[in-house]
């Protein structure tokens, strides 16, 4: 395995480099700006807390920089990429290494890779391709096993939205779902020349911490409050009048919450409120 790649050390230069000699063009389609600093890729460990002998899930581990890393720290990773070029170069480089395991495969079919099932306790560290970070993250938080923390590049966007409180323009259905179960402990801007090649959009490290007592939302709630999301500019009593097959259910909870007002839109409903929902789903 090459030291640099091994210690998260690949400069911008080396990056390019290897790319050349692999023949291979960052896609940007799929998300590939690969991480180039050093630091950044230090701080992504150590936002997880990540310990020797933690089990760590990795996505899009492009080069391997963030891989060789957390192999460095003594961690087992489970990683999943989707491009086949990056596949092979990966399953080359960490060829032999007993603490990592590999799949090619969509990482929103497989959030999790490959990581056993009798893994109670794991965590998630990833430079994220932002084109997947919400409905990737939506599908790790459908798992009956959550990580006890995630360390994830986002796109600042993303991160908005996922970190939004009610009353506020960003919040959505995936800042439901993850307040539920998960706090934001800290988050750093992270500049484009981190990268390479650069992103054209700002980025953050964002650190997740699940709740002693993490709330899970029904797959049935979680498709009823995207349907309430997708109106947002609309009265919610407007939207369970118009709610077709789901009108009933939305009534009814209207008219057994306490304090859910018939004329609040959607990004002014309380926890609470969309707890009481999701029971009602069930």
């Amino acid at each position: 395995m090459d030291s640099d790649v091994s210690e998260g050390r690949l400069t911008p230069t080396q990056t390019a480099r290897l790319l050349r000699s692999m023949g291979h063009v960052p896609n940007r389609r799929l998300g590939q700006n690969f991480l180039v600093d050093a630091n950044i890729v230090g701080k992504s460990l150590d936002y997880a807390r990540v310990c020797p002998a933690d089990s760590v899930v990795e996505v899009g581990p492009g080069l391997g920089t963030l891989t060789g890393a957390l192999l460095a720290r003594g961690a087992r990773v489970y990683a999943v990429e989707l491009d086949a070029e990056l596949f092979g170069h990966l399953s080359k480089i960490f060829a032999g290494v007993k603490n990592f395991s590999l799949i090619n495969a969509d990482a929103v079919e497989r959030p999790l890779a490959d990581l056993p099932a009798d893994i109670a306790e794991y965590k998630i560290v990833s430079n994220l391709p932002y084109s997947i970070s919400t409905p990737w993250l939506d599908a790790v938080l459908s798992e009956p096993r959550l990580p006890s923390r995630m360390s994830l590049m986002l796109q600042k966007e993303a991160a908005e939205r996922f970190c939004a409180a009610a009353n506020t323009g960003e919040y959505s259905p995936i800042s439901v779902f993850l307040s539920g179960a998960y706090v934001l402990e800290c988050s750093h801007k992270v500049a484009a020349q981190c990268f390479y090649p650069r992103p054209a959009v700002d980025s953050v490290l964002a650190s997740f911490r699940l709740l002693e007592n993490p709330y899970i939302f029904s797959s049935a709630a979680k498709g009823l409050i995207r349907k309430i999301f997708l109106k947002r500019r609309k009265q919610i009593g407007s939207i369970a009048r118009s709610a077709g097959a789901d009108a009933e259910i939305l009534s009814a909870w209207l008219d057994s919450c306490d304090g859910l007002n018939p004329e609040s839109r959607p990004q002014a409903i309380e926890m609470r409120h969309w707890k009481a929902l999701n029971e009602m789903a069930k």
